[in-house]
């Protein structure tokens, strides 16, 4: 019998909360009365069990409960249903650990490129590495693209859409991927540094596999994905169907669910195929504690079977004059993400900007990769 472990924080009475955690376990397997499972094959192999309660503040206690193995039928849509299904509905409950058997984790790919790919598509093998966002939405394909070309012409790795681009009128999704790929291409041609221009993919399952097959022939190699928007299930299987991409794994609608935000972006995220997770940074406008961006990175980072390590990518009201501090803590295996704050400059000074924010990543991770 294989079985893998789930943990959840659960706000409970300590007299309650023994029931509390076998009703979760109950419900996260055969979701009927124990007294209604006559099988014994089911009351053994199939019902899951409490594995610890264990007491993680006043009226706060981390449950472990082994979920198994055969209930997810290797099956991605299912993975979810089981180890966070109906017990997401229940408000005291938060989703906070993953433990994987091999055989199960094996069925998991993973980052098709990871830290290691990302190095190698950028030609930095030591460095921090660097990523804009191109805002606000709202502007034209020509717009977007003259923005491409300046972000390339400062050196800037990889500059991607604003999650808030799409398909929309006045930026159509095939028209601006091939402005700005042209763009970004003239660019790094006149410098020699290579810069990677990642369009976003949004939409049905159908709508992604078309915008996936114009960025591929137009031969962008990153791009940009909200999986929780998108569908955790259609994010894995587009990965399956174009693992050439690297993939940026924007956070959006992540706060909607009670999952932990390292086992979220750190770990989930990783496990259905996202090479770089971009998360909020401590200090920004909607920010997480520090000690918790610390998690994400360790988690995305963090043995894991066979599984690449995720590159990190902090980001949300990340500011130049933070640059050494963000890479004192996270590292060298980092990607910068700034958006809004480079834009605060325009024309010529908004090239002197990014050039500055690559120089002083560039620099700083020197030191900091020593």
């Amino acid at each position: 019998m294989a079985w893998l472990t789930t943990s959840y924080l659960i706000d409970s009475e300590p007299e309650r909360i023994e029931a509390r955690a076998e009703a979760l376990a109950i419900e996260q397997s055969v979701e009927c009365p124990l007294e209604a499972v006559r099988d014994a094959r089911i009351r053994d192999e199939i019902v899951a069990r409490v594995a610890a309660i264990e007491p993680a503040g006043e009226n706060r206690y981390r449950v472990d409960v082994k979920i198994a193995a055969e209930t997810v039928g290797g099956d991605v849509a299912q993975l979810i249903n089981m180890i966070f299904g109906n017990c997401s509905l229940w408000e005291n409950v938060q989703f906070t650990g993953l433990e994987l058997p091999a055989a199960l984790l094996a069925r998991f790919p993973g980052p098709r490129h990871g830290i290691a790919g990302i190095r190698a598509l950028l030609g930095a093998a030591r460095r921090p590495l660097t990523a804009v966002a191109m805002k606000p939405q709202g502007m034209r394909v020509a717009e977007l693209a003259a923005m491409c070309r300046t972000f390339a012409l400062a050196g800037i790795d990889v500059i991607k859409d604003d999650h808030g681009i799409a398909n929309q009128a006045y930026s159509p999704f095939a028209e601006r991927v091939r402005a700005c790929q042209s763009a970004v291409a003239e660019a790094a041609a006149a410098t020699g540094k290579r810069s990677f221009y990642a369009p976003h993919l949004i939409g049905t399952p159908r709508a992604l596999r078309e915008r996936a097959r114009i960025a591929r022939d137009e031969g962008v190699r990153v791009v940009l994905v909200a999986p929780m928007v998108v569908g955790l299930p259609a994010f894995f299987d587009l990965v399956e169907e174009f693992p050439e991409f690297v993939y940026l794994g924007h956070p959006s609608f992540g706060g909607a669910a009670r999952i932990a935000p390292p086992l979220l972006f750190g770990r989930l995220y990783r496990l259905f195929g996202v090479d770089a997770p971009i998360f909020v940074n401590y200090g920004g406008r909607f920010a997480y504690p520090q000690p918790e961006c610390g998690a994400i990175a360790a988690e995305a980072r963090a043995p894991w079977g066979d599984l690449r390590p995720a590159l990190p990518v902090p980001a949300g009201g990340m500011r130049l004059d933070r640059v050494e501090e963000l890479l004192d803590f996270y590292g060298p295996d980092t990607m910068l993400l700034i958006g809004g704050n480079l834009l605060l400059a325009e024309g010529e000074a908004l090239l002197e900007r990014a050039r500055e924010f690559a120089g002083k990543v560039a620099v700083t991770g020197a030191s900091v990769g020593a």
